[in-house]
């Protein structure tokens, strides 16, 4: 693992600084790039025959642009956290960037506060395993250009884009999710994605997606018609907050495995309709929530829901309209009363 803190510093020219990578310890020592140094542009030269850049740049805050001039070692492995924390950073140019035998990638732009583009056209990331957290944080990146990933190799996409909170549209058309077993939170807070198309993802062996949707505010629409939900068995926060969303096409859900769901549409606003014919909640032991705060929905139909097995139905449909409570109360006696809140103190539209 190397660190900034581990390398060697040398000012060539006024506003550059070239970087190389050292395996003297008594050279290195002598030699910190600090916080309060106004640093502009560097170059990287890379010297010496390492595997890993995992936190490479961890926690470095000063740094605005990075020009990656070459770049061909072929014999790293490792780039997770490589720019962690790079609040600073604004411009860096990966065109000559070689990831042919990488990894994992997880967290490499966490926190990169300062981006607002990607351009990650020429990765190669045949090798990858690892993309959790990828872009986490990187509050104001509002494009990403991946069109050549390649994810065939690739297990977990957990949190991948988790608070990207600028991200407007994301091309997912080439981007292979055969091997995938985990997408918590790969989408949560992505608060200005208007549309995702999401036709060419394979879940099959997902087997967690909680949170995966978790407050993407500014969707209007979500075709999960593809989706297969066989060996899924949380989907706990997995729509919650999506409040522009007015209608929802669950048709093909296969709920079979699921036995945790709770908060899975709650906040959902502006859905007025939700078919649930399909979902079997046999094995379902926690649904608090799932409901709470849909103001907009009018009917519901629950005559599928088992819930023998559940152990929490708190607070279910609080926050629904006074209308739908009323119709739920009357036509459905396995809901039981925890799962309207305490109905005095709610507010109805």
């Amino acid at each position: 693992m190397i660190n900034l803190a581990n390398l060697l510093i040398l000012k060539k020219e006024e506003i550059y600084y070239h970087i190389y990578f050292n395996n003297n310890e008594e050279e290195v020592k002598r030699n910190y790039i600090n916080e309060d140094e106004k640093i502009q542009i560097i170059k990287i030269i890379i010297d010496y025959q390492i595997k890993s850049f995992e936190n490479l740049f961890q926690g470095c805050k000063c740094i605005k642009s990075i020009y990656f001039k070459k770049f061909y070692r072929i014999n790293i492995n490792n780039m997770s956290y490589m720019f962690n924390e790079f609040r600073s950073l604004s411009e860096i140019n990966l065109n000559n960037f070689n990831t042919n035998n990488v990894t994992n990638m997880s967290f490499m732009f966490n926190f990169c506060l300062s981006l607002k583009e990607l351009n990650l056209n020429n990765f190669n990331t045949n090798n990858v395993t690892n993309m959790n957290y990828m872009f986490n944080r990187c509050l104001f990146l509002n494009e990403i250009n991946f069109n050549n990933f390649n994810a065939i190799n690739v297990t977990n996409m957990n949190g991948m884009f988790d608070f990207c909170l600028s991200l407007k549209k994301l091309n997912l058309n080439n981007l292979n999710t055969n091997n995938i077993k985990d997408m918590r939170s790969m989408f949560n807070q992505c608060s200005s994605l208007t549309e995702l198309n999401l036709n060419n993802f394979n879940t099959n062996n997902i087997t967690n997606m909680s949170y995966m949707f978790n407050a993407c505010g500014a969707l209007t629409e979500l075709n999960l018609n593809n989706f297969n939900n066989n060996n899924i068995t949380n989907m706990s926060y997995m729509i919650n907050g999506c409040r522009s969303l007015i209608e929802l096409n669950l048709n093909n859900f296969n709920t079979n495995n699921i036995n945790i769901m709770n908060n899975i549409f709650s906040l959902c606003s502006s859905l007025k309709e939700l078919n649930l014919n399909n979902f079997n909640t046999n094995n379902i032991n926690i649904m608090n929530n799932i409901f709470s705060l849909c103001s907009s929905l009018k009917e519901l139909n629950l005559n599928n829901f088992n819930t023998n097995n559940v152990i929490n139905m708190s607070y279910m449909l609080s926050g629904c309209s006074k209308e739908l409570i009323m119709k739920i109360k009357t036509q459905y006696k396995n809901i039981k009363e925890e799962s309207f809140g305490d109905i005095n103190k709610i507010k109805f539209n």
